[in-house]
């Protein structure tokens, strides 16, 4: 009887979306490119915050927006109207944004009349945590709405980012939303993970999240 053989799938993928992965992110930093992947469940508020950063930081520096959706091309229409390049990824069915559809999307971007890429995954708390993009730096971003529980549920995701913002905090007064408790559970995951609490609406945080940003871009130059 001849022996089984195992072939570890996701193991083998994740390798080579690693690999290239590591090359985008080195050929970003000879560019001097700044690349934010920002992820999130669908409807938690990630085009707001894009669309509101624009606003605040497109004259300082030159930004590119990369779009992930399953279908459409309703998010990028929305950055086009803002004067920002956008490069729409349709996925057809993916649930998530992997290096090689990064790879694409770039070929399609003037890296070195671009200070930073902003990149807006697909709605999806799973996949995208295990998907290395050659980003800068990881952000997620959670809805009010959603509850305070998801750092139990999506332990992964928190792990794996950099910054948590906190969306549409204008819900709070009208919801049970224990922000403290998200707070100890987000950083018994990752004791480095910064947290932001925002409202497109309202404008809280908003600055925050900009000046956080601006950080991180000029950290990455030097």
């Amino acid at each position: 009887m001849d022996k089984v053989r195992l072939i570890d799938i996701k193991k083998t993928i994740l390798s080579d979306n690693y690999d290239l992965a590591a090359e985008i992110r080195q050929e970003l930093r000879q560019n001097g490119v700044f690349m934010l992947n920002i992820m999130a469940s669908p409807g938690a508020g990630k085009t707001s915050l894009i669309i509101e950063t624009l606003r605040r930081m497109k004259e300082k520096y030159h930004f590119a927006v990369i779009e992930g959706d399953i279908e459409s091309q309703v998010d990028a229409e929305k950055v086009a109207k803002e004067g920002v390049s956008a490069v729409q990824l349709r996925t057809g069915g993916s649930c998530h944004l992997d290096a090689p559809m990064i790879k694409e999307a770039l070929k399609k971007i003037d890296l070195s009349a671009t200070d930073v890429i902003l990149i807006e995954n697909i709605g999806n708390l799973v996949c995208p945590a295990d998907f290395d993009l050659g980003q800068t730096r990881k952000a997620m971003v959670l809805s009010v709405p959603e509850g305070d529980d998801k750092a139990l549920k999506y332990p992964l995701m928190f792990s794996v980012s950099d910054l948590l913002v906190v969306s549409k905090t204008d819900y709070l007064e009208y919801s049970d939303f224990n922000y403290e408790a998200l707070k100890e559970r987000s950083e018994k995951l990752n004791p480095q993970l910064k947290i932001i609490k925002t409202s497109a609406k309202t404008g809280e945080g908003l600055e925050d999240f900009c000046l956080w940003l601006q950080e991180e871009i000029e950290a990455a130059r030097n």
